[in-house]
């Protein structure tokens, strides 16, 4: 990236988030790392069994070096979910007495890569040789502790290869549910319907308290549930320049263009040093003043600051402009030349063959029926090049398919060598064949971009000493008065911000838009912090954070703020539905089209399967299921369904013909459930007694 792409980056830390396997428990070296805990007691227990805090503290910091960047917070997440499914697991793998032999827990070593592929253990055919794979760990018996681990954890996958087995063997679908199937789908029903619609009242109308919110929550508990959590309202004082901090850093880099006189010692005269403008060697001038160092890149017009991007590729070689803003710097700019090509545009069609690192082939092929195939197309496209999309679109293996093979701009060595040759070597329009470890691909150069390369002085706006001095005095009083006063209203009288409010678990990390502070949660769960506490922290890089525990949440159920946007609507909907139905008087629909004030719509052909009302009210099963309960010409007690309240009058129905057999929607439902089996680890959850004492520790 040129300088001013490398400005243009912000500093703040990405945390990936990287999935782990059920069962892949990673075996790394016994290291401890002291001081995780703040005692030595059970870190929690599954069903009264106890989880030791220095084994787990030893799995979390094995975790932590494993080399996957993460924190000990999301170390300590992750370890203590395997934890939990592995107890769980264990105790039902007990309780079924299952068993499993060392064939069994070979086939699961031999599953893993780097196992049944190691070459160590691979004999002249290419295949694994158990006789190889034992006779290495008996020549190495340092090894023996690895081989260990590694056999414990295939007997465990081993098991639960049999334990899902047993689940998926025991879901049944009976003829009944076949039939109820069936009739779902087939039998239909046409009917007439007055809609009173929940649209129709405004939603300003209807105010839903707290504490309905509250009791709805506790009528839905397994919907709701949720650990201990703490609301924490917050005041951000950001440590950044002042207007004056600003001033000063443009007027210095400003400076900068022309010469300046300094005193020499060595001659004791007054030597001229020459300004950015007059400077000899440009990139020597950067270095030596600007905060971030020379970039030799040459720029595309695209990545430039977008608001000085034409003044800037348009300077003359040697000319200066700025200085100018760009994101937290002052800059100046001097043109070293242009460089014509300097990024490319291409699109390519890849034919890939057996034994190429390409994971979505779209058909198995030789390489030379990989080769033929791309040259067939070649020759297409070549002699019509508006081909290329379409050849793109459905023969290409690469998943730039999607967008007709277009792979966008690209510098020099973004691609493998072939295809970075080819590309750079030929102008635009240019279509070709390369062979590339990938496979066979059929390029067409679609556009090439100059470029400008800039010696970059650019000097960073940041607070000074007076103006942070300031910010803390500022933040440390804010800190004191809040503890007595009210914290919103001493926030309006001191012009600061407060931020919404955060609601925190236990081992959460992120806080708010600040992301990752696991320190100020970790606070918000001290045995001293109660509701009103009151902390000032520093945090690097954004200024001081000045929080207060607002509540605390121990009834068991997610915070009221939180379940509003889900839970607010369906109860505006309720007491919407009561004031529809006090309207719906008559003895008929035309009567009651009349207090409505709604037309009578028609309903033709629909089943419990297709239950879309027609105009685009969408899926309205409960209304579909009344009306195929009524007997002809009746009519139904309205009806409350997802977009409104319906009285519906059936006009006829249509059953579906008798079947002698069900089997094949038995089958279908079947399928539908074969999944089911994946919602056994969380009902053991739901069902078990899980003590989490990890708040507790410094993790």
């Amino acid at each position: 990236m040129a300088v001013l792409a490398k400005i243009r980056q912000r500093s703040a830390l990405l945390i990936a988030a990287i999935a782990i396997a059920l069962f892949a428990f990673i075996i790394q070296d016994l290291i401890g790392k002291g001081g995780l805990g703040q005692n030595t007691k059970d870190v929690g227990s599954i069903n009264d069994k106890d989880i030791a805090f220095e084994d787990f503290r030893l799995k979390v910091s094995n975790l932590e070096k494993s080399g996957q960047g993460i924190t000990p917070t999301d170390a300590a997440n992750r370890v203590w979910e395997q934890e939990v499914t592995l107890a769980l697991l264990t105790s039902e793998f007990e309780k079924l007495g299952l068993r499993v032999g060392e064939k069994h827990i070979i086939e699961v070593l031999k599953a893993d890569q780097n196992i049944g592929k190691n070459p160590m253990f691979l004999n002249a055919a290419g295949l694994f040789d158990l006789a190889k794979f034992k006779d290495f760990f008996k020549s190495n018996p340092e090894q023996a502790q690895f081989l260990k681990d590694r056999e414990k954890d295939a007997e465990i996958n081993a098991k639960y290869q049999i334990y899902n087995t047993l689940v998926k063997s025991g879901l049944y679908t009976t003829d009944a549910e076949g039939k109820y199937k069936y009739e779902a789908e087939a039998n239909k029903v046409n009917f007439a319907y007055v809609a009173g619609l929940y649209s129709t009242i405004k939603d300003s109308d209807v105010k839903v308290t707290d504490a309905e919110i509250t009791e709805y929550m506790s009528k839905n508990k397994k919907k709701f549930k949720a650990d201990e959590s703490r609301e924490i309202s917050y005041v951000l004082i950001e440590d950044k320049a002042s207007a004056q901090d600003e001033a000063e850093v443009k007027n210095k880099i400003t400076s900068l263009l022309s010469g300046s006189v300094v005193y020499n010692q060595a001659t004791g005269k007054n030597d001229t040093v020459p300004g950015f403008k007059n400077a000899k060697n440009a990139i020597d001038f950067v270095n030596a003043n600007s905060d971030v160092p020379y970039d030799s890149t040459y720029i595309a017009k695209k990545d430039l600051p977008a608001v000085d991007a034409d003044r800037l590729f348009s300077l003359p070689s040697g000319a200066v402009y700025g200085p100018y803003k760009f994101g937290n710097y002052y800059c100046l700019s001097k043109s070293l030349g242009f460089k014509s090509g300097v990024n490319a545009k291409a699109s390519h069609i890849l034919i890939s063959y057996e034994g190429t690192q390409v994971p979505n082939k779209k058909e198995v092929r030789t390489k030379e029926e990989a080769k033929a195939k791309a040259e067939s197309i070649l020759a297409q496209v070549t002699a019509n090049p508006d081909s290329f999309l379409m050849l793109a679109f459905t023969a290409s293996d690469d998943s730039s398919a999607q967008q007709g093979g277009d792979l966008g701009y690209f510098g020099p060595n973004a691609m493998v060598k072939p295809f970075n040759d080819f590309v750079f070597n030929n102008g635009i329009g240019k279509i070709g064949l390369v062979e590339t470890p990938f496979g066979f691909h059929i390029i067409k150069i679609t556009d090439k971009q100059d470029g400008i390369r800039l010696a970059t002085v650019a000097q960073r706006i940041e607070a000074s000493d007076a103006t942070s001095d300031k910010l803390f005095a500022q933040a440390t009083q804010f800190e004191m008065e809040a503890a007595e006063k009210d914290f919103d209203k001493l926030a309006k009288d001191m012009k600061l911000t407060v931020a919404p409010l955060v609601t925190a678990k236990a081992m959460d990390e992120n806080f708010g838009s600040l992301g990752n502070q696991r320190a100020i949660v970790r606070w918000a769960f001290e045995e001293d912090s109660k509701v009103g506490s009151i902390k000032r922290f520093e945090v690097a890089n954004v200024g001081h954070v000045i929080a207060k525990v607002k509540s605390i949440d121990n009834s068991g159920l997610v915070a009221v703020s939180l379940a509003r946007p889900y839970v607010e609507p369906i109860l505006k909907n309720k007491k919407k539905a009561e004031m529809i139905k006090a309207k719906m008087t008559g003895s008929s629909l035309e009567a009651i089209s009349k207090t409505v004030g709604a037309p009578i719509q028609q309903a033709a052909g629909l089943t419990l399967e297709n239950a879309v009302l027609p105009g685009g009210v969408g899926q309205e099963a409960k209304v579909v299921g009344n009306a195929l309960a009524l007997a002809a010409n009746k009519m139904s007690a309205p009806i409350e369904g997802n977009t409104g309240v319906y009285v519906v009058k059936n006009i006829s129905t249509v059953k579906a013909p008798t079947l002698k057999s069900h089997a094949a929607y038995v089958t279908k439902l079947k399928a539908q459930n074969s999944g089911d089996s994946n919602r056994v680890i969380p009902a053991l959850k739901a069902s078990a007694t899980i003590e989490d004492n990890r708040k507790q520790f410094s993790f």
